[in-house]
Order: structure tokens, then C-alpha cells, then sequence
């Protein structure tokens, strides 16, 4: 009977740390909504010229998504996979709650490639600070991912 309890305490804690590895891949978003929120026509003008699209391409994607680090993944995405707005924008909200990694895979990023890494690791908005705290050196030292 102790080592059922054992064996399930141990599966509850693996689980438990999977989850909170996954979250915090896309930690980057929660600074890129607020400095989104801070300054909406600021953002909306970096994803105008990041992504070289007009005002009223900004508009209809902040429109559709959730919030304003959800607009730039869905044009990343798009980028990425060479997949127009439209479709990002409409498997976005058909794959709501099932993470970017899954909408990733669904438009053809595999997870293990340099695409998806990149996105990870951050956004290329407001000069390549992506917010993530990280320094600014090439992220190969001991226990980094080697892209």
C-alpha cells in the first residue's frame, strides 16, 4: 500500500513540473501584454512595421484574439508557416486552450525545430528585448538548448 502512494505521489510531482515547464515557455507574453496595455498605439505601430502590414490588418487581428501577445503570435505564426492571417486567426480560435505548441504543430512547425524554439524563447518586438530576462549572449552554455 506505501508503495502505490509512492508511486502515485511521485507520477502527481512529474506532472506537476511538466505543467509548469510547459507554462513558463511562453512566459514572455505576460510582459509583452503589459507593455502592450501600457501603450496600445505604440504596440499596434510595432506590429505594423514589424510585420509589414497596414493599421487595418493591426486592428482585425487585435479584434480576434484574446489579447495583445496573442496577435503577435497568430502573425508569427503566419510568418513562420507561410499561412495567411485569416487561417492562423481561424485555427487560433478553434484550438483555444490547447496551447501554442499545438496550433504550432497544426500549421505545419514542427516542435523540435528552429521555428519553434524561436518562438519560446521570445517575441522580436521593440529592439529584440523579448522579455524574458535573459542576457544577451548566443544562450549556448552549459544546460542550454544547442539550436
Amino acid at each position: 500500500m506505501i508503495t502505490i502512494s509512492r508511486v502515485l505521489a511521485g507520477v502527481v510531482v512529474v506532472l506537476l513540473a511538466a505543467g509548469a515547464a510547459l507554462a513558463g515557455d511562453f512566459e514572455w507574453m505576460k510582459d509583452l501584454n503589459i507593455r502592450a496595455q501600457a501603450d496600445p498605439s505604440g504596440f499596434k505601430a510595432s506590429l505594423a512595421t514589424r510585420f509589414k502590414i497596414g493599421d487595418t490588418q493591426v486592428t482585425a487581428v487585435l479584434s480576434n484574439v484574446a489579447k495583445p501577445a496573442d496577435a503577435y503570435m497568430v502573425l508569427r505564426l503566419g510568418e513562420m508557416s507561410g499561412q495567411p492571417m485569416d487561417r492562423v486567426t481561424e485555427r487560433y480560435r478553434s484550438s483555444q486552450g490547447q496551447g501554442w505548441g499545438n496550433l504550432a504543430k497544426s500549421l505545419g512547425i514542427k516542435p523540435g525545430s528552429k521555428e519553434f524554439h524561436a518562438l519560446k524563447r521570445g517575441h522580436d518586438l521593440y529592439g529584440g528585448d523579448s522579455g524574458t530576462g535573459r542576457g544577451k549572449g548566443k544562450g549556448k552554455g552549459k544546460g542550454r538548448d544547442k539550436d
